[in-house]
């Protein structure tokens, strides 16, 4: 399928970056409460992808998320569900527990989702551009060049770079490796604004977002927490079909394991998030 492209031209006001929803109804549901309490149009939400995920609820996620009418992009998740590909794409080392967690939730999600569902996935562009405070933006998921790319803050600037060279834009929005973090060198930014649907690693069961406004017509950012009803979230995920594990985590704000992450990440787990 070829790369879809969809450009917003500028954007203005106040805008919600997320990522990763992983069929966390609750989650997104908080998200859409705080969206509109702070006054926030649907076409200033923006997430990297990966709506459907490891949580209980996938249908009734997408259902939600197209009712509210906020944008996405594909993960490899939304690619490999409409292509009806036989795994998730994560790019999980073969036999790691990752990859064995995603032989429960990746088959349950597939039969949970309805046609309308996937024809809505069908819709998502694979990037989105755009201009906010006169910096071109571009959001990717793992990276421009690679969907599932793990790209994370002790990522060497060399291997994020090709990416704003190849978009010519100032800043990159991205998502996939589940931790929020900027990372900026002189007028470039990568900037992660974390995934709502799984917290951080940090010990705390609340999850990530950011904002930005424009205020004096300069970029600015702010990395934000949100507090969603979790407990329920982690019951409807022990239904014998799905990780406990992840069901777990959902509670603890601890994965079960670390081995996707480099030795930097790792060593900070339970630590809680400095941003």
């Amino acid at each position: 399928m070829d790369q879809i492209i969809e450009k917003l031209d500028k954007i203005s006001g106040k805008t919600l970056l997320f990522g990763g929803v992983y069929s966390n109804l609750q989650a997104l549901e908080a998200l859409k409460h705080l969206a509109e309490k702070e006054q926030i149009a649907p076409e200033n939400c923006i997430c990297t992808g990966d709506i459907v995920g490891y949580c209980a609820q996938p249908e009734e996620t997408v259902q939600l998320f197209k009712l509210w009418g906020a944008k996405s992009i594909v993960g490899n998740v939304e690619i490999q569900l409409r292509e009806n590909a036989e795994d998730c794409g994560c790019d999980f080392r073969e036999g790691s527990r990752c990859d064995n967690f995603s032989q429960l939730w990746y088959p349950f999600a597939q039969s949970k989702l309805s046609e309308n569902s996937l024809e809505f996935l069908k819709t998502l562009p694979n990037h989105i551009t755009f201009k906010y405070a006169d910096k071109k933006v571009t959001v990717v998921h793992g990276s421009y060049f690679n969907v599932s790319e793990f790209i994370y803050k002790s990522t060497d600037w060399e291997v994020k770079k090709p990416n704003f060279e190849a978009t010519k834009s100032d800043v990159i929005i991205a998502g996939h490796c589940g931790l929020p973090f900027h990372h900026q060198k002189k007028e470039q930014l990568w900037l992660n604004p974390g995934v709502i649907g799984m917290p951080a690693n940090d010990g705390s069961p609340a999850v990530w977002y950011v904002i930005l406004d424009d205020s004096n017509n300069s970029f600015n950012f702010t990395h934000k927490t949100l507090e969603y009803k979790y407990k329920l979230t982690s019951k409807l995920m022990q239904n014998g079909l799905l990780p406990e594990e992840y069901s777990r985590t959902i509670i603890t704000g601890i994965w079960d394991n670390t081995e996707i992450l480099p030795a930097f990440e790792s060593g900070l787990q339970g630590f809680g998030i400095q941003l």
